[in-house]
This record gives C-alpha cells, structure tokens and sequence, in this order.
C-alpha cells in the first residue's frame, strides 16, 4: 500500500512542479511539451521559432490497476509498452493498444488510436472514465462525460494538445488469456474481401469461430488478407516450454522471421497475447524494409533491441531534417518524391471504390485495413464518426514519385479529395492540406471555437488548424 500511496504523492508533487514552470512563463508565450519521442509525422523545418517546452518527463507511470474494477489509473506520458507490462500480470489489457510501443496514453486520446479491437470496441478515448487536464490557461481540472468539464471531455478527443495536456486518466481494461489464434484468409476481389469484414464484424464469427480481434493486409488489387484472431482454448506452448504430444507452439516475430511476410506462408498461427499486440512493432509494419532491415545479412546484425518502430521513426526524422534521401535524389537525377504518411477511415461500404482509386493513382504496397466501429451510441465532436457504422481504417506509409509538374503533396491532397467524397475522415498526426474553411467543416470548428475559448482564452496553445497545417 505504500508504494501506491508513493506513487500518488509523487503524481501529486509532479503536478505542483508542472503548474510552477506555466505559472514561470512569460505572458501570451506560446506553449509545448518537451517530448523526447513522437509518432506524429509532421516535420519541422527547424527554422521556425520554438515555444517554451513543459518538461513532463515525471508523468509516465502506472499509477494503479485494480484488478477487480477492471481498471487502471495512468500518467497521460506513459506509453502502452508499459501500460501493457502492467496489465498483463493482472491479466488484462486496455480495450484497445495502438500498435506501436511508444505512443502515449494521452497521445491516443488526444489524437486517435486504433487497433484490431476496434471493431468491438471503438478508439481509446472511449474507455476513459476521466481525464486530468492541464488547461491552455494553466489550469489543472479533471474531466469526465458528466461533470462541469464535460464538453472539454468529449472535445478532448483529436485536439492533439491545442485544448490542453492530460496529466492523468482512468481508463477500463479487458480481461485477457495467454495465447491468441490467427488465422489468414486470402481474397482475390475487394467486393468479396470489404464483404465478408463486413460480416464478421456484425456477427463475431467465421467459419463457426468466435473472432475478437480483426485486420487486413492488401499486397495488390487481387491479393489481399484478413486476419482473424480470438483467445484460444487449444493446447498452446511458447517457445521454450516443454510441451505435449499434438500441442502448438507460438510463433516468434522478433527474431529472424517477419510478421507481415507469414500471412502469405501460413493459414494458421499462434502467439501469446504480448506478441499479437506487439506484432506490428518490430518491422514498424512492413517498414523497416526502408532500412535493409528485412535483408536476412543486415537482419542477423542489427541488434534486436534496435528492430522497434521508434528507433526507424528517429531514422525518419533525421533523414527529414537533413533532407538526406532528396539530395542523393537529385545527385542521382531521379524523380523527386512525396511522402505519403496517412491512416483515413472509410464507410465499410465504400472501401472498395476507395481502393480501386488507391490502385489507380497513388500505387502503395502493402496497405493495412482496420474495421472500426464506436463503442458506444454518441458520436465525439472533433472526429464525427456516426455511432452504430462500421468504418474501415485504410493506412499507407511510403513515398511516391512526382512527375514533372506535380507540387509535393500532390497525392495527399487527391487522397484527402476522395476520402471526403467517399464519406470519411483522415486522422491527423501526418500532413494535412485542406485549406481553413473546408478543415473547419470537417473537423467541427463551431464546437472546438466554444471549448477553445472556454480553456484557453489567451490562446496560449495553437488552434487545430495551426497545430496540423501551418505548423506541419
């Protein structure tokens, strides 16, 4: 008990500290954090002036989980890699874990996360019981869905840190079992591939399995996968562990062998439930193939602490910064490219007009599909999905080439066109290109003006418009 009660003074004295460095600014100074990790993919040219950073380091901890609510009490600076250590040996998880390791609690919340729960049970932020606050005007308020705060609560969601900072939630968890079951089905046609998620999302089952977990993977127009995956009742051993006669064994993605790369090998797999999360993070999907990674030679060499999603985004970062590929671009006189970083969601209906344009123009290879569906029967104002509809997340991550003629972000804007005319939205930690009034229209600038001026009077945080377009 006393580690608890620790644990909570130390949020305490964190906090007081927190309020004294805001309260130490300078009048009408613009505010940021200082962050030592991102997953957001909006590069700074580093010319810009950079507001004063809130050193936030102490708020990175679990603080509680309690076992029998079937909650946790977390810092908003954790990331699910520890939120998940601490959960499982209670054996839960929360609803649904972002795929990569180092995105924040907060971060999810104040942006958008998803994973192959989702059909089930929606984004991150709909399993927060309540949020504590650091407010554009200093102040520290806790928030839920029915206090005074409320309108800041259900604003919070997409405001990616323009209406404040969470320092602390409370967030429900789901219980879990040790080991997972995949199974990969292959689709030749889109209409039968979007079809059949369609199902399996309504009804939970395929094939006379129950199916709680669902994503997808799309290599070209004809060869596509769903991944299906449940908690198992079979007689699993992990690696290592002594085992029976007719028993699986789980399988290991983060060593030699690639994840992505098994949907095509095999119709069957196991995992336990911390690898099925974390499946993903080790190639960063199938990005790190940008880096030679997936070269079995540079593979057995490159340190496997290092094959993890945040060491390849800080090779981005500083290739972005230095402009290191667009040089040896130019050296070499070959075409200039635009880098296409973007995650939208898509009514499940329109998914495969939607792709058929994505073949056709942009060209991307794999592409990752996420169904989506809220939680629960309200919709959140900043990202204004209809309660009750089933989204598909479609998430591509390269670079394609410009012709002669095309201004970079050519291709991002013809994306954001048919997302918008297919009736979806796009999340917004990559580039972003509309122009004011039609970013307003989208993402509910009447609402987000009246919690802005409510929390931040003197404007002491960026809009989302300035946050996501003019600073990216």
């Amino acid at each position: 008990m006393g580690g608890l009660t620790d644990r909570y003074a130390e949020h305490e004295r964190a906090k007081q500290v927190l309020s004294a460095q805001y309260a130490a600014l300078p009048a009408g100074a613009p505010v940021k954090l200082a962050k030592k990790t991102s997953n957001l993919f909006r590069f700074s040219s580093g010319k810009e002036q950079r507001p004063a950073g809130l050193d936030v380091s102490a708020f990175d901890q679990v603080l509680s989980v309690d076992p029998v609510a079937g909650t946790a009490d977390v810092q908003g600076m954790v990331t699910y890699e520890r939120l998940v250590d601490a959960t499982l040996v209670e054996g839960f998880m929360p609803f649904v874990v972002p795929q990569l390791k180092t995105i924040t609690l907060g971060g999810a919340v104040a942006g958008l996360g998803i994973e192959s729960s989702s059909f089930r049970n929606g984004l991150p932020h709909e399993s927060v019981l309540e949020m504590e606050i650091l407010t554009g005007d200093g102040q520290i308020v806790v928030a839920t869905a029915d206090n005074e705060h409320a309108e800041l609560f259900h604003a919070f969601p997409n405001s990616y840190g323009t209406l404040g900072y969470t320092l602390r939630l409370k967030i429900e968890l789901q219980p879990v079992r040790p080991y997972v079951k995949l199974r990969h089905v292959k689709f030749a046609d889109a209409e039968e591939c979007w079809a059949t998620m369609a199902r399996i999302c309504a009804e939970g089952s395929h094939d006379g399995e129950p199916v709680e977990f669902v994503d997808g993977t799309v290599f070209s127009p004809d060869e596509m996968y769903l991944t299906l995956a449940a908690f198992t009742d079979d007689d699993v051993y992990a690696d290592g562990e002594p085992s029976d006669a007719g028993s699986v064994r789980t399988s290991d993605y983060t060593g030699e062998k690639i994840y992505y790369q098994s949907l095509r090998e095999r119709t069957t797999d196991y995992l336990t439930i911390h690898d099925y999360i974390w499946r993903w993070d080790t190639d960063w999907f199938w990005c790190s193939r940008a880096f030679g990674v997936q070269n079995p030679e540079i593979r057995r060499f490159w340190p496997r602490r290092y094959r993890r999603s945040d060491v390849y985004r800080k090779i981005v970062a500083f290739d972005r910064r230095h402009r290191l590929t667009s040089r040896w671009a130019k050296l070499r006189k070959q075409p200039q490219q635009e880098a296409v970083i973007q995650d939208v969601e898509v009514p499940v209906e329109n998914g495969p007009k939607f792709m058929d344009f994505f073949h056709r123009e942009i060209g991307i290879e794999p592409v990752w599909l996420c169904p989506l569906r809220l939680r629960g029967d309200k919709s959140w104002p900043l990202y204004p999905l209809h309660p009750g509809e089933l989204y598909v997340n479609v998430g591509f991550w390269s670079a394609v080439d410009l012709k002669p003629g095309q201004p970079d972000g050519f291709h991002n804007r013809l994306i954001e066109d048919a997302v918008t005319a297919n009736g979806g939205h796009k999340s917004l930690y990559s580039t972003v290109h509309y122009d004011e009034d039609e970013f307003w229209r989208l993402y509910n600038g009447e609402k987000y003006a009246a919690v802005k001026a409510a929390y931040d009077r003197d404007r002491r945080l960026p809009d989302l418009y300035q946050k996501c377009v003019r600073m990216g």
